[in-house]
């Protein structure tokens, strides 16, 4: 198990087997630079072989969930004279981050209030389970900057569906928390920022009666299941299936069940 790493663009909040990631750049709206980036990937590899972390959270400081990549950072790129392969693989790295998020072995939850725009809304569609608030603002730009939305298009697709993607990706669309759920993006919205306390206290509740790795091997097989074929699936499946009962959790968990009481990990 690796130790969480030390931040500075990022507040790591550890509590009960529960990790908050606040992104912690306010005063630029939580833009994703490219310190940012490398620290949430330093903290992905940190939770990769971790089962004590059950969960993880993700949320933005001052209001704001995340206004997408640094523009900042974009400029400096067209105008310093960077090969396009710099650029490719700048890009390659940045959809190495979301996939990383996206493939976390934790439950993880995207409690979005403000804005989540470009970028932020790839990480949004990144998590397991999103909350919003009712008033919450989403859009994907980038078609309007003269780029596509290259690496976050697989999430967006992986959230909603083909046809709502291409909608939203083409047109720049903006929209609020309630369309948001209508697409399928949010899994629920709520008031204002302060009513998400009471609804991640159940998600946590909740995740704290599975056990970790069976999660984990749970969301490979989820994740696993688009690119399959038929048989591999089936061969993916009784292995994660072999592993897990014939593992500590599954003889705890069976047995949990037959003596009447509580696995080791429903804490």
């Amino acid at each position: 198990m690796s130790a969480l790493p030390q931040t500075e663009t990022l507040l790591l909040e550890q509590e009960d087997g529960w990790l908050t990631v606040w992104l912690n750049r306010p005063e630029a709206r939580n833009a994703l630079s490219n310190e940012m980036a490398e620290e949430l990937h330093a903290v992905a590899r940190s939770l990769a072989d971790n089962r004590d972390i059950r969960g993880v959270t993700f949320r933005g400081k001052g209001g704001t969930f995340c206004a997408g990549g640094d523009l900042k950072g974009f400029r400096a790129i067209t105008e310093g004279g960077q090969s396009q392969a710099d650029v490719a693989a700048f890009s390659r790295r940045a959809g190495e981050l979301f996939h990383a998020i996206n493939e976390l072995p934790q439950v993880t939850v995207m409690l979005v209030e403000g804005a989540a725009m470009a970028g932020g809304l790839g990480l949004v569609c990144a998590g397991d389970f999103v909350a919003v608030t009712a008033d919450a603002k989403f859009a994907l730009t980038e078609t309007m900057l003269g780029i596509p939305p290259a690496q976050i298009a697989p999430l967006i697709v992986q959230r909603i569906g083909l046809a709502k993607a291409r909608r939203i990706m083409l047109t720049a669309a903006r929209f609020d928390g309630n369309e948001a759920l209508a697409l399928g993006i949010a899994d629920a919205v709520v008031s204002t920022g302060e009513d998400f306390a009471a609804l991640e206290a159940g998600l946590r509740k909740s995740v704290r009666l599975c056990a970790p790795g069976a999660n984990a091997a749970t969301k490979q097989l989820v994740l696993a299941a688009p690119h399959l074929t038929r048989d591999e699936m089936l061969d993916r499946a009784a292995e994660g299936f072999a592993s897990c009962l014939l593992g500590e959790e599954g003889r705890e968990g069976v047995a949990s069940f037959l003596e009447k009481r509580k696995p080791r990990w429903a804490v």
